[in-house]
């Protein structure tokens, strides 16, 4: 059963991580190698394009949108952020001049730690909770024994549901340094 969450659980988080890591690093050495690098600056702002449309999920939870599948538009979210913090990480290089510049790419980075972190430990708590409650009724318990055995797992599940109260503002952070980064360049563009 260990090896099983670890399999199934943990590694493709670490795995999505590095993945990501992998991919930017690579486009960045063809960009340095074939002596393109000017294509990252414009990847910057195709990958603020693509999580500006990633807020559709965002918008449906809060009642902005009404038709849609929520299932659907959270994949839309999940691959559509995924892409754009690739093209933004990308757009950064490895590139130490701008210190705005890296205390967004700070921000996003966390932000794309804590959304795969909800997202795994929201989902690994309610698979838990419902598989657990299905073998105590297995078991003969009736519900008040069964949530008087969950009580404290029920809470610890609750606790984890809410992980968006530390997602939320680590994003609005990230926007934040982003628009700053953004009018910063714009003001000191090179617009020849």
């Amino acid at each position: 059963m260990r090896i099983s969450l670890v399999l199934r659980e943990i590694l493709p988080f670490y795995v999505r991580l590095i993945v990501l890591a992998a991919v930017t690093l690579f486009v960045d050495l063809v960009l340095h190698l074939t002596d393109t690098v000017w294509v990252g600056r414009y990847l910057g702002i195709v990958g603020v394009f693509l999580i500006l449309l990633s807020f559709g999920h965002s918008l449906r939870k809060r009642g902005y949108i009404k038709s849609s599948n929520p299932m659907r538009l959270l994949r839309v979210h999940e691959g559509l952020a995924w892409a754009g913090s690739t093209f933004i990480l990308i757009h950064a290089g490895v590139h130490f001049n701008a210190v705005l510049a890296w205390l967004a790419v700070l921000a996003m980075g966390v932000n794309i730690i804590s959304g795969l972190t909800g997202k795994y430990l929201v989902q690994r708590a309610q698979h838990w909770m419902k598989k657990t409650r299905a073998n105590l009724r297995e078991d003969g318990f009736d519900e008040a024994a069964i949530e008087h055995q969950l009580f404290w797992d029920s809470l610890a599940a609750g606790w984890v549901k809410k992980w968006r109260t530390i997602h939320l503002p680590i994003a609005a952070a990230f926007g934040v340094l982003a628009t700053a980064h953004i009018l910063s360049t714009f003001l000191f563009w090179g617009w020849k």
